[in-house]
């Protein structure tokens, strides 16, 4: 089998996607195959965030996005959705200065102000901390649903046509719709990877996936370390885009 060291020599470095989308899936049943509370398995899960956060930059991709807590996560226990907002604030806490040192910029989609203050307070400082930065862009998705983005799109365009910011007979297209979506200052994802075998995307980014490539890996969140993702990256680059195209 091969190492991370050798898979990262194969990666095409000039065929590298520029954004890489995360649905970190499996934390829970990672830690019920091993007799674990499910909070545990959302704690081994934050070590490969940090992992997976430093290969992207060591390769050189531009955009990270990590599907961090859905709009259907509150329907959680108390205690667990509790337990996920003080570990987001834990990893920020821990991670922001070494992100800052390694030119790291943090932002985020969704519905960032219903999040609990503690945890929304903490994501602001960390993002205007990094705001400058001009590596890696680590793009959290927090109390995000694909579905919610697109109404929130649509009502901002309404908003603006009623307030006189675009004239009532504007034509819509996908252009100006794409600037009023969550991720109008990035590209759409040219990877979407998925963990714990599950195929299905979920509710995340279901506007800009439409030519997104997409990887279904086996192994559960807190067992995808840097070899899985150097496959996926491989896998990717073996792939022929089209986009409709023959």
């Amino acid at each position: 089998m091969a190492s991370g060291d050798d898979l990262f020599r194969a990666v095409d470095k000039d065929k590298l996607p520029v954004h890489v989308a995360i649905i970190m899936d499996g934390n829970g049943r990672w830690a019920k195959q091993r007799g674990l509370p499910r909070i545990m398995g959302h704690k081994a899960g934050m070590e490969v965030i940090r992992n997976v956060v430093k290969m992207s930059s060591k390769l050189g991709i531009k955009f990270l996005t990590l599907y961090a807590f859905s709009t259907e996560n509150w329907k959680r226990p108390g205690e667990e959705v509790n337990f996920l907002m003080r570990l987001l604030v834990e990893y920020l806490n821990r991670e922001v200065e070494e992100l800052n040192t390694n030119n790291v910029k943090i932002t985020s989609i969704g519905r960032i102000s219903e999040l609990p203050q503690v945890a929304y307070e903490q994501l602001v400082r960390s993002m205007n901390y990094t705001a400058g930065n001009t590596g890696l862009t680590l793009n959290l998705a927090l109390n995000y649903g694909g579905r919610i983005e697109i109404l929130d799109a649509v009502n901002a365009v309404i908003n603006d046509i009623k307030t006189g910011k675009l004239p009532v007979d504007v034509y819509i297209d996908k252009n100006i719709f794409s600037s009023y979506l969550y991720t109008a200052s990035m590209p759409d994802p040219d990877l979407l990877i998925r963990t714990s075998g599950e195929r299905r995307v979920s509710n995340f980014l279901l506007y800009q996936i439409a030519y997104t490539e997409m990887y279904f890996s086996d192994a559960y969140w807190p067992d995808f370390d840097d070899v899985e993702y150097l496959k996926a990256i491989i896998d990717y680059q073996n792939r022929h885009r089209r986009y409709g195209a023959i």
